[in-house]
């Protein structure tokens, strides 16, 4: 990137900067946090103009401490913002307890104000709480969907890597802040601006909220086979009543004997256990993220006993469901670090 700054293409003088206001609540996510900033502040670099000013607050008006251990200075705590300001929450991991009543009673007076309010990486979860999402489409980090979608029915989550209903914004985590801040740039002062920002940042393949989040399914199995993408994408849309080998089978017109040699020759596991292993995620997620019974858990995974659900858990995860959820937020032994991008 070059040192000096660098003229886009036209930009009208504005009167004052769009402020952004970004509500850093504890453990936030520092990718999806500078994604969000970055962009506003390539913009006044390459137009030459101040289009944009940010303020950084939190609950206690001193400092803010992400996920990686970094602190940064706040600017001020939960004060009263403009009518014409726009408020990012910033959420990350183990947002549940960083969503303290303060700060919903904070977000509910500012939306009543008719504050324009978005969600980045997890903060969809706070605004959700706040009743801000109520009957509007909103996005998640994936990792956070089961349970979101098992607290929040009224909202109309998607899987899109960001969103904007209105003036509730939301997105997926990582680096769809840049996407929708590039968005946010190009509605305010044209595409061409938003482009150069792009090329500043080195982002290549700007993306819209038609994309999704997750890679595909044969991405993320390193297989390109059509008949296991569609066995496995019905697998993961039926997790509550799973469907049976044998119609599964029959859905993509295999015998249940090929599509057992299917999986084992690509996946090294029987159409069975990859079953049971996404059934077994989405438990654990269920876990970590809400407050449901084991018991309501084990249902809405596919267990029709508490008992077998148990020993399935304990089989796989070398714990029990009870367990998991007292040790929620700390890396259990032999078990996989919960992460949130």
């Amino acid at each position: 990137m070059s040192t000096s700054p660098r003229k886009a293409t036209h930009v009208d003088k504005v009167d004052a900067p769009r402020r952004f206001v970004f509500l850093l609540l504890d453990k936030f996510t520092m990718m999806s946090f500078a994604g969000a900033l970055e962009p506003l502040r390539v913009a006044n670099r390459v137009s030459g103009e101040k289009l944009y000013s940010w303020v950084l607050v939190g609950e206690g008006g001193v400092e803010a401490t992400c996920s990686n251990g970094a602190s940064f200075k706040l600017d001020m705590g939960l004060d009263e913002v403009g009518r014409e300001d726009v408020v990012l929450v910033c959420g990350g991991i183990d947002v549940q307890k960083s969503t303290t009543k303060n700060i919903l009673n904070w977000l509910r007076r500012e939306a009543r104000r008719g504050a324009t309010i978005g969600g980045i990486c997890t903060g969809s979860y706070t605004m959700a709480k706040a009743g801000l999402l109520d009957n509007k489409k909103a996005t998640i980090h994936w990792e956070n969907q089961d349970g979101f979608l098992e607290e929040f029915e009224s909202v109309k989550l998607t899987k899109s890597i960001f969103v904007m209903d209105g003036n509730r914004w939301s997105t997926a985590g990582g680096t769809s802040s840049i996407d929708l801040m590039l968005k946010v740039i190009a509605a305010d002062h044209g595409e061409d601006l938003a482009n150069t920002v792009a090329d500043q940042l080195i982002y290549s393949s700007i993306r819209t909220d038609q994309d999704t989040q997750r890679l595909s399914i044969p991405t993320r199995i390193g297989v390109r086979h059509p008949k296991l993408s569609q066995v496995i994408q019905m697998m993961e849309g039926n997790i509550e009543d799973p469907m049976s080998p044998a119609d599964l089978a029959e859905e993509v017109g295999m015998s249940t004997r090929q599509l057992e040699r299917l999986f084992r020759r690509y996946l090294n596991r029987s159409p069975k256990r990859y079953y049971m292993e996404l059934r077994l995620q989405k438990a654990r997620n269920l876990l970590m993220q809400t407050d449901m019974s084991v018991i309501n858990v084990a249902l809405a995974c596919g267990f029709a006993s508490p008992s077998h659900f148990s020993k399935c858990y304990r089989s796989h995860y070398n714990t029990t469901p009870y367990r998991e959820r007292g040790t929620q937020g700390m890396p259990s032994p032999g078990i996989g670090v919960r992460l949130s991008f």
